[in-house]
């Protein structure tokens, strides 16, 4: 079985007259476990990392810790663009009890194949035995972690996991297949998981594991039936849930994430409409479209 299945939450991060709204933060975290996904991924790219200071993103870390209580696991958002910096951060999240680190592609100085697979090398080395869920997100990052490449870090035991954030089907496809080369695909050698909310269905029929989503801080409940379905094997529903859901995981892609669903969780009435600049409130046309995209589903949007 994977270390990591079903949905993982990539926690939005509330925010009240600029500073960290604890108390928003960890309303939401119970909110989420209550309705049940598996897991919180914070201080990812949804979590705003990028502009949280390093004392924030130990409390956020701290906060989902505590208020999980062990139920589920976290897996913190830690990569950088340098590995010194990265192996700094894994330990301070490590020692606020971070179960796993969410590890981005270096991004920006585009690292080869061979630079990526020795960052990764650097990090398990530093810290043993702790798993890393590498994250694949090309669009952001301007590197793209290739299945030849994520197959050699299988021999790296601290890797547990990938996060396939490029919504490509042959993607998965091809490392499934590489996994079988190797004999591993049955060992559940690596977690998959997928980083796009608008394939999940079939991104599981293929073989994947779970997800980690944006959406599902607006309907957690809704995404863990999709994946579920998907699990059991049951895809007429797990389709028929993916149709459903695609508008509102359109309507959240509409600007930047995590623009749009900061957005979403205050017409639900669970955060301050703030987010950081450089990144702004969303637009009143889009918000628009978002908030109609919403009242399909929900009943409680403002």
């Amino acid at each position: 079985m994977p270390l990591f299945q079903g949905v993982h939450t990539a926690l939005a991060t509330p925010f009240r007259a600029g500073a960290f709204d604890r108390e928003a933060y960890a309303a939401h975290i119970e909110d989420q476990i209550a309705r049940g996904v598996s897991g919180l991924v914070p201080i990812g790219t949804t979590g705003e990392a990028a502009t949280l200071d390093s004392d924030e993103r130990v409390l956020a870390v701290r906060t989902a810790v505590e208020v999980s209580g062990g139920r589920v696991p976290v897996i913190a958002g830690a990569g950088s663009n340098s590995t010194r910096t990265t192996i700094e951060e894994i330990g301070r999240l490590r020692d606020a009890g971070a179960n796993a680190a969410l590890v981005v592609t270096p991004y920006y100085n585009k690292p080869t194949q061979a630079g990526l697979v020795a960052h990764y090398r650097a990090l398990a080395d530093a810290h043993p035995c702790f798993p890393l869920v590498a994250y694949n997100v090309p669009g952001r990052t301007g590197v793209d972690l290739l299945p030849d490449t994520l197959l050699n870090l299988c021999d790296i035991p601290e890797i547990v996991g990938i996060k396939e954030a490029t919504g490509s089907l042959t993607r998965l496809v091809d490392i499934l297949e590489g996994l079988a080369r190797k004999g591993l695909i049955d060992a559940d050698r690596l977690s998959l998981l997928s980083g796009d909310d608008f394939t999940v269905a079939p991104f599981i029929a293929l073989g994947g594991h779970g997800v980690i989503s944006v959406s599902s801080n607006v309907v957690p409940e809704l995404m863990v039936e999709l994946v579920n379905a998907a699990a059991s094997g049951d895809n007429k529903a797990a389709v028929a849930l993916q149709f459903r859901l695609n508008p509102l995981h359109r309507a959240l892609f509409l600007e930047s994430n995590p623009i749009p669903v900061k957005a979403a969780l205050a017409a639900l009435g669970r955060f301050e409409d703030e987010i950081r600049e450089p990144l702004t409130p969303m637009s009143a046309d889009k918000r628009a479209i978002l908030l109609d995209a919403m009242r399909v589903i929900l009943l409680d949007v403002q």
